[in-house]
Formats: structure tokens, C-alpha cells, sequence
């Protein structure tokens, strides 16, 4: 698989519009829809979620509520990590005896992957509740592959599946999703608890990257990464409204809450630093791939 040119270079000026028309269909949004249900995917936006409607209420912190909050492009939606997952220390990395380096985007750490920074394209034809979607890695990734995501929509349940493929030699990489569901489905409405049992939480330092040690979970206000070794099972439950059960066949979940109007419940296949302390390793035969399922219930 070829890496994207850098350029496309001069085309002649008739072909142009043709070009734009069909770069614009390719990122427009996309609606899925099942019962009440909607779901609309943004692939030219990092290919996330930028909506989730059951029943016409909104679950998800939206575009236009980050254009009133003035935040930025990791705090809305719900949008992939990948091919890693929260931070990277300093950015800094290796395959082996390949150093590597990512550019630092939440200081001193590089953070969420490319696949939020990147248009993605169609890969299938969409049908009413299904769409998937592809973008090859290139720079500042140091090796060529292919990243597909898949959501497969019913009136009860989201499941979405991330894979990782090379096109060349094995790497190191990780995988996950990162939501940011409303603390508050209505103004009058009781604010989201957040129930799951986790083994243990990673022990975070001050930099932020959990420092090796497991403790037992602790209260929150939280923004740290706890280990599921049986797989990713937590239920966001807004009482008198809906609940959400959120499950995942990965062994690590990172909550973040400190925010008043969002918690994000994280799913990954790695914590936070993961390429330097549990790196998975990509190959020709094995690429990595990961589900997780939102089912929803009215209460």
C-alpha cells in the first residue's frame, strides 16, 4: 500500500471542479439512522461521531457546544485514537532499535493519535445504518498502513470497530475511542454516574503518564486510566432518562470527568504511553483490531 503524496500536484484547471466535488462528497457528513435513533459521522473531521440522538436527545458534547465553550479539536464528538491512544511521552518512541519522535501538540506530550487530525474516506457504500470508513498513515506516523473504522447501528446499539494494518513492516500501536458524553441529557435532568469495577488504576504522576505502580481505584474528580483484564464493561446512567452500557474486548479504560459539562469514558487497548510500556505490535498477518458497543436503555 503506497503512502498519500504530499502533493497532488497541477491538474488541469477543467478537471478542478470536478476534483473539489468529489473531495467534498467524500467528507460530508453522513446520517445513520435506526428507529428514533441518529448518528451522524463526520469523516472529513477525524472521522468521529459528531452526533448521538435517541429519541431526539443529544448524548454527545457537539460541534456547536464546542463553538460556545471556545475549546478546541480533542472536546467534542466522539473521535478515534489512533494509532495510539492518549499521551506519548515527550512524543519520544521506538520499534525495536528505530527511535522515533511526534510532534508535541499537548505540551510536553504528544497526544490522540493522527486519525483526529485527518479526512477520511469511504471505503464501502453507506447504506441506512452502516458506514465504514479508511485514511492511509503518513507523516508525522513513521510507517505506512491503513486505518479502517466500521459503524454498525440498530435502534438499541453502536457498535464501532477500529483496525490497524501495515503495508510494510511490523510497528508498534494502540487503538480506543474518545467520547465526551453530556453530564446533563436535559436542563432539569440528574447528572451522569458512572458505574464500573475496575481491577486496579494506574498510579498517575505528575507529568500526567501513569508511573507503573497499581493502586487500588480512587475517587474521583478523575482523569486516569484503570485496568479491565476481562474487557472494557462500564454503564453511564442518567436516572428518570436512559441509561449506557459501554463495552469493549480491550483491557484498559481511561475516565476523564473534571470538566462540568462532560465525562469521557474511554476505552483503549493500552494506558496512556502505551507504545513505550505495552506496545502491540502490528504485522503483515496480525493487525490489530477492536470493537466497543454503546447499548442504550430508556429509564
Amino acid at each position: 500500500m503506497p503512502r498519500p503524496a504530499s502533493s497532488l500536484g497541477d491538474a488541469a484547471s477543467a478537471a478542478a471542479p470536478t476534483a473539489a466535488a468529489r473531495s467534498a462528497a467524500a467528507t460530508a457528513p453522513v446520517l445513520l439512522t435506526a428507529g428514533d435513533v441518529e448518528v451522524t459521522v463526520l469523516p472529513g473531521d477525524g472521522c468521529r461521531l459528531g452526533s448521538l440522538r435517541i429519541g431526539g436527545t443529544e448524548l454527545l458534547r457537539t460541534g456547536e457546544d464546542l463553538a460556545a465553550q471556545g475549546k478546541g479539536v480533542f472536546a467534542y464528538g466522539s473521535f478515534p485514537m489512533v494509532p495510539w491512544a492518549g499521551r506519548v511521552d515527550h512524543g519520544r518512541w521506538r520499534n525495536g532499535g528505530e527511535r522515533h519522535a511526534l510532534p508535541i501538540d499537548m505540551p510536553p506530550h504528544a497526544i490522540h493519535g493522527t486519525g483526529v487530525r485527518t479526512a477520511w474516506r469511504a471505503a464501502a457504500p453507506v447504506s441506512a445504518t452502516s458506514a465504514a470508513f479508511y485514511y492511509d498513515l503518513a507523516e508525522p506516523w513513521p510507517y505506512a498502513g491503513r486505518v479502517t473504522q466500521l459503524f454498525e447501528l440498530t435502534a438499541e446499539s453502536l457498535r464501532t470497530t477500529l483496525s490497524v494494518e501495515t503495508a510494510e513492516v511490523s510497528f508498534p500501536a494502540m487503538a480506543g475511542w474518545h467520547p465526551w458524553f453530556r453530564k446533563q441529557l436535559s436542563p432539569d435532568g440528574a447528572p451522569a454516574r458512572l458505574d464500573f469495577e475496575p481491577a486496579w488504576q494506574e498510579e498517575r504522576g505528575s507529568d500526567h503518564l501513569p508511573t507503573g505502580n497499581r493502586i487500588s481505584p480512587l475517587e474521583g474528580p478523575r482523569d486516569d486510566c484503570f485496568g479491565l483484564p476481562y474487557g472494557v464493561e462500564a454503564t453511564l446512567v442518567w436516572e428518570g432518562e436512559l441509561s449506557l452500557e459501554i463495552t469493549a474486548g480491550c483491557d484498559w479504560l481511561v475516565v476523564f470527568d473534571e470538566q462540568d459539562d462532560a465525562i469521557c469514558v474511554e476505552p483503549q487497548t493500552g494506558p496512556p504511553n502505551g507504545l513505550n510500556t505495552a506496545p502491540r505490535l502490528v504485522t503483515p498477518i496480525d493487525p490489530l483490531e477492536v470493537s466497543t458497543t454503546w447499548t442504550w436503555r430508556r429509564r
